[in-house]
């Protein structure tokens, strides 16, 4: 399980369609291997260590489902350690298991802030909220405005200078995960016997 909190952004200096390595400093401090580091929001198994590196496999699943199949050597990844129990939760409940990619439609100023929009499948806007949490390249943001499957999230100045997202552009792809509980809401109402007339319809028409 991780926040959503950036620890740093790693390099990718080896990158195959079963395994990934990835040039890192911060993320390594009491790393062993079998720990799990967040790679712009998907959950790795680190499979070999460096001083300044580790190396993850990374399934078919995976490559098919994220933004691997984008990336090449020299790239930038965000990087999370997987969230000890004695920690803070500083974002919200991420899993490391990405729904999907994201298209970015704009990314513009405003001020000191950004706005960042991007286009959702949209199978999956059912789980996004106003001002609920969403996951974008492992990064933990709230939505300001959702139209359509057109998704809005803004950002402060830390998080757009600490992390990969001011590398991004118009057309660029990222990783998304929208919220576990969403998920597991929608699972309880499909299962259960529901004498409440409360399901997933009645959720959606009214604006939930």
């Amino acid at each position: 399980m991780f926040t959503g909190i950036i620890e740093e952004l790693g390099k990718v200096t080896n990158l195959r369609s079963d395994s990934v390595t990835i040039n890192c400093k911060t993320v390594l401090n009491e790393t062993k291997i079998g720990d799990s580091i967040a790679v712009n929001g998907v959950c790795l198994t680190v499979r070999d260590l460096k001083n300044d590196s580790f190396t993850a496999d990374v399934s078919p699943e995976s490559f098919r489902v994220t933004t691997f199949k984008d990336l090449a050597s020299g790239d930038f990844v965000n990087l999370e350690r997987a969230l000890p129990v004695t920690g803070r939760l500083g974002g919200h409940f991420v899993s490391g298991h990405v729904d999907g990619r994201g298209k970015i439609i704009s990314l513009n100023k405003n001020f000191e802030f950004y706005d960042l929009k991007f286009e959702l499948d949209p199978q999956k806007v059912k789980y996004c909220v106003l001002k609920g949490s969403i996951t974008v390249n492992g990064i933990s943001l709230t939505i300001a405005n959702i139209e359509n499957n057109i998704i809005t999230v803004a950002i402060i100045p830390h998080t757009f200078e600490n992390t990969n997202l001011k590398y991004l552009k118009n057309g660029s792809y990222v990783n998304i995960e929208t919220d576990i509980l969403a998920k597991y809401v929608e699972k309880f109402l499909l299962m259960r016997d529901n004498k409440s007339g409360i399901d997933l319809e009645f959720l959606q028409r009214n604006g939930f």
